[in-house]
């Protein structure tokens, strides 16, 4: 499938507006992720264009948008409710964009971070799922949880992508939190990737293998979400996350 890619601008509560893509299927859509950005880069980066353009190839419309800090070119990243906001309103513009198709919300770092405070806080209308592509546990060099206790409050299920290098999330630090969230919280570990989900050379791996991994990962686990249990052998072969 083509994927078709649709400029827009999401005008936020606070005044202001943001830019933001919709990715779509050549199909309809079987589901949306609204995919929010990290820190350090905005929704036209290439990984995260390659990750919305992927899901769109699987079936799965993205509306990715960028964060106010990152509109403005600053590099100073927005205060939690501003962030939490613009959330919001990509939210609800994808709702209206794809009517009656299921809604997912996360992000990358940062907009994975802002995604599920924003959930715990109040909940997302129509949003399924999390799916989080590298959660930010901790700065780095600083292994901690605290950026993990609001997850409890988080009532919906929650995918976590991280790689085994990840300087800002210690799976063993992350293995302690996921009990707590029970059947809601499932982690799928990618060997060798850091927080980027960049692979060394001498692991035999390609950043592009590696986001092939990851786009399977997360079409399976949406896929199970709504009982398409059939769209995981159309993820490249991959098994799905495990719960």
């Amino acid at each position: 499938m083509h994927a078709r890619s649709q400029p827009l601008s999401l005008s936020l509560p606070a005044g202001g507006r943001v830019s933001a893509l919709l990715d779509t299927p050549a199909s309809d859509p079987l589901a949306c992720y609204v995919f929010a950005h990290g820190a350090g880069a905005g929704m036209q980066h290439p990984f995260i264009a390659a990750i919305a353009q992927g899901l769109a190839a699987r079936g799965i419309a993205t509306l990715r948008f960028q964060f106010p800090f990152m509109e403005a070119a600053s590099r100073r990243p927005d205060p939690a409710p501003v962030a939490q906001a613009a959330v919001r309103v990509a939210v609800a513009q994808a709702a209206r964009l794809v009517p009656g198709v299921p809604l997912f919300a996360g992000g990358k770092s940062f907009g994975a971070r802002m995604s599920s405070q924003a959930q715990a806080q109040e909940a997302l209308p129509g949003v399924a799922g999390l799916v989080f592509v590298g959660f930010p546990l901790h700065p780095a060099g600083k292994p901690a949880t605290a950026r993990a206790h609001h997850l409890a409050a988080v009532e919906l299920p929650m995918l976590f992508l991280q790689g085994t290098r990840d300087a800002l999330a210690d799976l063993a630090l992350l293995r302690t939190v996921l009990p707590a969230l029970g059947d809601r919280g499932t982690l799928h570990v990618v060997e060798g990737a850091d927080h980027a989900f960049h692979v060394l050379a001498r692991s035999g791996r390609t950043d592009a293998e590696v986001r092939e991994e990851l786009l399977a990962a997360m079409t399976c686990w949406m896929a199970a979400r709504l009982a398409l249990h059939g769209r995981c052998a159309a993820a490249d072969g991959q098994a799905p996350a495990a719960p």
